[in-house]
């Protein structure tokens, strides 16, 4: 039994929080598994509102690697075949993955670039409704 499945979550004590409960226990058991850690990456703070991811991915191309943003999903894909190649050594893996992230609601991806180190870039923008805002006194 591994220490994952040992805690639990109390959900009879929360109503309406399904979703917010199922993302801690996906987020506990990628921790004490280490299934989500290929390719290993960098979340670089920029500034206040804008981010970097930066994945290690040495050995693909361009055309081996997918980003999709789905339902507050950043899902990058990637799949290398190789094999018609020889290797005396392989030391650099180029197997195949899915790295996900979990963004906020308000987490817009930008730009991506690719040259060895796949880079990212999100900008956090709060809509104007949800800005502080001064209210007038009468």
């Amino acid at each position: 039994m591994n220490t994952a499945s040992r805690i639990t979550w109390p959900r009879a004590s929360f109503v309406g929080f399904d979703r917010m409960l199922s993302e801690l226990d996906t987020a506990l058991m990628n921790s004490v598994d280490n299934t989500n850690i290929f390719p290993r990456h960098n979340i670089v703070k920029v500034d206040d509102e804008n981010y970097v991811i930066e994945l290690a991915l040495a050995g693909y191309s361009r055309e081996n690697i997918s980003i999709e943003v789905e339902e507050g999903l950043l899902v990058i894909t990637g799949d290398n075949d190789d094999s018609e190649v020889e290797y005396v050594h392989k030391g650099i893996s180029t197997k195949k993955f899915r790295r996900t992230f979990r963004l906020n609601e308000n987490v817009e991806v930008g730009e991506a670039a690719f040259n060895g180190l796949l880079t990212i870039e999100l900008k956090h923008v709060v809509p104007e409704e949800k800005k502080p805002r001064s209210i007038d006194i009468k």
